[in-house]
């Protein structure tokens, strides 16, 4: 496969002030009239299925079933006066192991969009992001065998089939990240997340951005959730130190803006919370998720991640009744609720008042946080344009970057840590200061531990 990296040397916004939601230096449009990020944010609502089978011999009802959600969403769409709305399918394992019926499911909802846009004139595009069904074995072959052939295809059905933005959320380096994360060990997640990661980012992105652009589609963008995701709910769960996860954070960002080099054009998905720092180096639209997705999760982001959104996402919610009806429904009504306000806020030249108002109520409350906050946004963009184009500096960039700024927070009084952060924070540190300058020093070190647990080839190193 050919490398068609671009990577990045300057950034796009001359400052972070500069930064604002509902508008992106590149915007996008993208199925049937959707302009993202050129003025207003929009919501994208993500819904999945109650715990159901699906099996061919199930696989009617749960085509039915998705398509009454979303005739559900539509509906109050069109009922909260929305103009335009994104939807996102993120397929449950059945449907990309199975590509002819994550094509059927695909095409049944863009049929019901189509009629609504027709009836209503309600704009509409619909995401596909496939899922990762290479981390089923173990160690897992990225580049080959017939969990990544059959990935691949499932791009491409869906594709044909009327999905307007592809995505995913990549898991390149799990394998090896996993085990170095719950043992809080920076070495071997700095191996995961500087070298293995973002060469499979490479590979992958590579084979998408062909997929997208032979169907004339939108190649979005990957997600981190695998591993800045697995950290926070492990902090949330006093299973991991908040600072920890908070350096994990910007950890990711190198590995997820390799997507973009190699030809994603946004919209960035929900929940990579990585995506204002990427963003904030290349312009492109994003999604995000925080106060509206606690459906899913709880988060410390919740305010704050709004700060530049192009989308507003409610990360995903199972299709179950409440009492305002079935919960994608309710949640298409609350995310319409937050992109009025933002919208209002921009249309009476308050945008960037608002915008302020975010950050501050969440900043300082959670150092992962405070990697959100736009003023350590726009300069963890800049230390990683110049760190160059190797993935290991960017990361070890981030790394030191990302620890520093807590230490500051701490110093300065704006943050106040638990003792037990306290003394992880100064590990970390220490950590970070032995990590090697060089990324085949640290495969040496890394392999004595984690060597067993992944293919060397299946990433482009020799064994």
């Amino acid at each position: 496969m050919p490398d068609s990296r671009k990577p990045v040397t300057q950034m796009v916004y001359a400052s972070a002030e500069e930064m604002l939601f509902g508008s992106a230096a590149k915007p996008l449009a993208c199925g049937n009239g959707v302009l993202i990020g050129a003025g207003q944010v929009i919501p994208e609502v993500n819904f999945t299925l109650p715990p159901m089978s699906i099996r061919e011999e199930t696989l009617p009802d749960v085509r039915q079933r998705f398509r009454e959600m979303v005739e559900r969403i539509l509906t109050r769409a069109v009922q909260q006066g929305l103009s335009a709305i994104v939807l996102e399918l993120e397929h449950l394992y059945e449907l990309t192991l199975h590509p002819d019926w994550g094509a059927l499911v695909t095409a049944d909802l863009k049929q019901l969009m189509e009629q609504f846009g027709q009836r209503y004139g309600l704009r509409s595009a619909l995401r596909v992001t496939i899922a990762d069904i290479r981390e089923q074995e173990r160690p897992p072959r990225m580049r080959s065998g017939q969990l990544f052939a059959t990935m691949l295809t499932a791009f491409e059905r869906c594709a044909e089939a009327g999905a307007d933005i592809l995505s995913i959320e990549s898991t390149g380096g799990k394998e090896v990240n996993d085990h170095a994360l719950v043992q809080g060990d920076m070495e071997g997640i700095a191996f995961a997340l500087g070298v293995l990661a973002p060469r499979d980012m490479e590979w992958l992105w590579a084979a998408i951005v062909d997929i997208a652009h032979r169907h004339k589609v939108v190649p979005g963008g990957d997600t981190a959730c695998g591993f800045g995701n697995t950290a926070m709910q492990l902090a949330h769960q006093e299973l991991l130190p908040k600072v920890l996860a908070a350096v994990v954070r910007l950890m990711t960002v190198p590995r997820s803006l390799v997507a973009v080099e190699m030809g994603a054009t946004g919209p960035l998905k929900d929940c990579g919370y990585e995506n204002p720092v990427i963003k904030a180096i290349t312009g492109v639209p994003v999604s995000m998720e925080g106060k509206s997705s606690a459906c899913a999760h709880s988060s410390p982001l919740g305010n704050i991640a709004a700060a530049v959104c192009d989308l507003w996402s409610n990360e995903s919610v199972q299709d179950v009744r409440l009492l305002g009806g079935y919960a994608p429904a309710v949640f298409t009504e609350i995310l319409a609720y937050d992109c009025r306000l933002m919208n209002t806020a921009l249309e009476q030249g308050q945008g960037k008042a608002l915008r302020d108002l975010l950050v501050l109520s969440d900043h300082y409350r959670d150092p992962q946080a405070l990697m959100l906050d736009l003023r350590v946004v726009y300069e963890a963009g800049k230390r990683i344009v110049e760190a160059g184009d190797d993935h290991y500096a960017r990361t070890l960039a981030m790394a030191r970057f990302a620890a520093g700024e807590i230490r500051r927070a701490v110093s300065e009084g704006s943050i106040a840590l638990e003792p037990r952060e306290e003394r992880w924070l100064g590990m970390i540190e220490d950590a970070i200061a032995d990590l090697p300058e060089d990324a085949d020093a640290l495969r040496q070190r890394a392999d004595m531990n984690y060597g067993s647990l992944y293919i060397p080839a299946e990433y482009g190193l020799n064994a």
